[in-house]
């Protein structure tokens, strides 16, 4: 009002302040409308770069929750089994499309049968030699399809069950056929003619191919036959050649045999819970080895595809997986390796599965478990008949089970058991592998063949990314804080103007040129000049402070002071470049001098394992990617520090370097922290350059000679060719949850710490 008052008394008309008061006012309007728009943008903004962030961790848990589920297992029928005038059932099998079951009776009879509803298919005859009676069953890895039947005159009858697929008219129709792999004629166990008790059979198709077939006979002798087959290219009659040894007698009452497919081992188990262990590799000089108690009876003895585990049911509920160990002496053990679950009942029947390291398991109390060997897991144990189980059968495609009851009655159920091999103790502590010596770390996710024993964990992987991180920051920090240091507060704002744009303009150079010229260009020239990379490493920097020392006190202060304040640096070109050619040129001699010609082989003689591609490539090359960031961030923090802080130092006597260490540092050490955070975070995603410069072999150590594998690296590696939805893709995801979680809890960790540095030095 003033304003405007005075105005008129200088003669100004009053209408023409109107206009300008209306401008005003609609200047803060606008002015108000885009502070507004400002805020809830950014508002919107943050709050999207949160929703971003929180829906990546929700996809990504969304393809892992599958691992954390167990089994289940769906009844849907009960079928009245195919009839057997009497004859008891020796084993239930279920065809790879889950529409036929089979079941092998004692009489010779084999029945094809339809799982949804009960009717016969097929039914047929085995050929046995006339008036000889079925009196065991034994049967091959179940993938082969091969079972045996022993007689009461001492011989054995092999057979395999098939079935022809064909698809009139568009739809599967399926011809169940038997087949002789070893001839019709049946096989002499036993010249003595005794009864076949309990049998044993097993195939090789590896190398040699032969098949062993071991019997106890009504008199407790244990009898071993060998055979090998020849096939007649024209007629294809097959010709059987058979060996027959009798072993060593068996240290109780036998009650089960089992075979190894490496036609090697034999194992008997007896009446008091003990097994046998025989070495049959040589059937002339066959011996027994070993024999381990088991706890309590047994009652059930099966191995797990391969044929290298076996599980042990016994009396009192417990099972156990056992396998062969080798010592330093190159002698192998039966071993106890791992429990599951105990039942709480007599374990009735086992069946693995066809192509991985798990078993369904039926006890005397109508319970059904699904348990699982490298994971240590029971994904199921739950009851499932009223009556006692006697058999149980599963799928080749393990999505169906079927069981049988101690009544005769088929039940039929749905199975889902996608991720049993993968556990919390499987990803994340030691396991006892199969092969194995002892408990390990290790990443091997697939193979050949099904008989494969998937390895997920993550321990060498984590490892490998932190390894590949530390090696890296190790090279990137001196460097990059000492040279933001340096550019900061002693270099020239005319040599800064370069240096800084220069290295900042590093950062746009492709991670893949780096582990490019890693991979190919420095690991073989560092192989070669080993020496001159320690040298460089090692005694560059002295060489640098040498030549300070000599500049400072040797040279005269008429020569120092042509050189302008803050192009010291310059000077140092030179000698860098010349130490670091005397260094590369000394390098064969050095080796030659000290090291018996080769560095490497020095280091190999003293026990420490050299790769071309290893940690201090990815060191080195990694470095370079991650100096530019932190070398940004931490000068801007630097330079940014109030010159009045620094002046007032000076002012009072401090030298330039005191300031830095006792006003510039502190002043910058949140953003100083922060550059290494990030530098941090971009070295442990870093993909290109370590799946580029390193044997991407996933090891669990920190020896700077030997390569990694990371976390980003391994995904990058393995995502494209896995099946998706398989559990290989489910624990590629899980990796990627564990990298971002590892960066997200760094960098909120180091997010803290930086406002308390910020907030203790924020009063000077």
């Amino acid at each position: 009002m003033t304003d405007i008052t005075s105005t008129i008394a200088k003669g100004v008309p009053q209408r023409s302040l109107l206009p300008a008061a209306e401008a005003r006012q609609r200047l803060r309007r606008r002015r108000q409308i885009k502070d507004s728009t400002s805020k809830w943008g950014i508002s919107v903004a943050g709050f999207g770069v949160v929703a971003a962030l929180a829906t990546i961790f929700i996809y990504l848990f969304y393809e892992v929750a599958p691992i954390l589920r167990g089994a289940k297992v769906t009844p849907e029928s009960t079928l009245v089994a195919p009839p057997v005038a009497g004859a008891l059932t020796q084993a239930l099998f279920i065809e790879r499309y889950e529409e036929l079951g089979l079941q092998y009776s004692d009489d010779g009879q084999v029945s094809f049968f339809q799982l949804n509803n009960g009717d016969i298919n097929t039914q047929l005859q085995l050929t046995l030699p006339e008036g000889a009676n079925i009196t065991s069953f034994a049967a091959t890895e179940p993938g082969t399809q091969t079972v045996a039947q022993g007689l009461d005159n001492g011989q054995v009858v092999v057979v395999q069950h098939a079935y022809d697929v064909r698809f009139p008219e568009g739809r599967r129709n399926i011809s169940p056929r038997l087949a002789y792999p070893l001839g019709q004629a049946p096989i002499t166990l036993d010249e003595q003619g005794q009864a076949i008790r309990l049998l044993a059979i097993e195939s090789r198709t590896r190398g040699r191919a032969g098949t062993y077939i071991a019997g106890v006979t009504a008199d407790n002798r244990l009898q071993l036959a060998s055979l090998s087959t020849r096939t007649n290219l024209m007629t294809r009659e097959t010709t059987v050649d058979t060996s027959l040894h009798t072993l060593p007698p068996v240290p109780g009452e036998p009650v089960r045999l089992l075979v190894d497919k490496a036609l090697r081992s034999l194992f008997v188990a007896d009446a008091q819970g003990r097994i046998h262990y025989y070495d049959v590799s040589q059937p002339n000089n066959a011996r027994l080895v070993q024999t381990v108690d088991a706890g309590s009876p047994i009652t059930a003895m099966e191995f797990l595809v391969g044929t290298v585990s076996i599980i042990v049911g016994t009396e009192s509920g417990e099972l156990s997986q056992w396998f062969l160990v080798r010592d330093a002496q190159n002698e192998y053990a039966l071993t106890r390796i791992r429990d599951f679950v105990n039942h709480g009942a007599p374990i009735t029947a086992i069946a693995p599965e066809y192509n991985r390291k798990g078993f369904i398991v039926g006890d005397a109390s109508g319970q059904i478990g699904i348990h699982y060997g490298t994971s240590s897991r029971t994904l199921y144990l739950n009851e499932f008949l009223e009556r006692p189980i006697a058999h149980v059968a599963i799928s080749p495609l393990n999505g169906r089970l079927i069981a049988k009851d101690d009544l005769g009655a088929i039940h039929v159920a749905t199975v889902w058991n996608q991720h049993p091999q993968l556990s919390f103790r499987a990803l994340w502590n030691k396991v006892w592998y199969e092969g194995r010596s002892e408990p390990e770390y290790i990443w091997q996710s697939s193979s050949a063949t099904d008989e494969f024993e998937s390895k997920f964990s993550l321990v060498p992987l984590s490892v490998g990314t932190l390894k590949a991180a530390f090696y890296a920051m190790l090279f990137a920090m001196p460097l990059a804080i000492a040279g933001a240091i340096y550019t900061a507060y002693f270099m020239t704002p005319k040599l800064r103007g370069v240096v800084k744009p220069t290295i900042e303009i590093m950062e746009a150079l492709p991670t893949v040129i780096l582990g490019f010229l890693a991979g190919l260009w420095l690991a073989p020239f560092t192989e070669e000049h080993l020496p001159a990379i320690f040298s460089i490493l090692f005694l560059l920097p002295v060489m640098m402070l040498l030549f300070a020392f000599i500049w400072t006190r040797l040279v005269p202060v008429g020569l120092r002071q042509r050189i302008p304040d803050g192009w010291e640096a310059a000077l140092l070109v030179p000698v860098i470049i010349g130490f670091v050619w005397l260094a590369v040129t000394l390098s064969p001699f050095v080796e030659i001098w000290f090291f018996g010609g080769s560095m490497r082989q020095w280091f190999t003689d003293i026990g420490i394992t050299y790769d071309q591609r290893n940690a201090l490539i990815v060191g080195i090359a990694m470095g370079f990617a991650v100096i530019p960031t932190i070398f940004s961030i931490a000068e801007d923090a630097v330079f940014t520090v109030p010159k009045h802080l620094t002046q007032g130092s000076l002012a009072l006597g401090a030298t330039r370097w005191q300031t830095v260490i006792g006003v510039v540092l502190p002043t910058a050490s949140p953003g100083i922290f922060s550059a290494v955070m990030m530098g941090f975070g971009r070295a442990v995603g870093e993909t290109m350059i370590v799946l580029m410069a390193t044997g991407n072999s996933p090891v669990v150590n920190f020896n700077i000679f030997e390569g990694m594998r990371t976390l980003s690296a391994n995904i990058a590696v393995e995502l494209p060719e896995t099946a998706v939805g398989s559990s290989h893709f489910r624990v590629l995801f899980l990796a990627a949850l564990v990298l971002l979680a590892l960066t997200f809890i760094v960098n909120t960790l180091a997010e803290i710490i930086r406002q308390r540095l910020r907030a203790r030095y924020s009063s000077l």
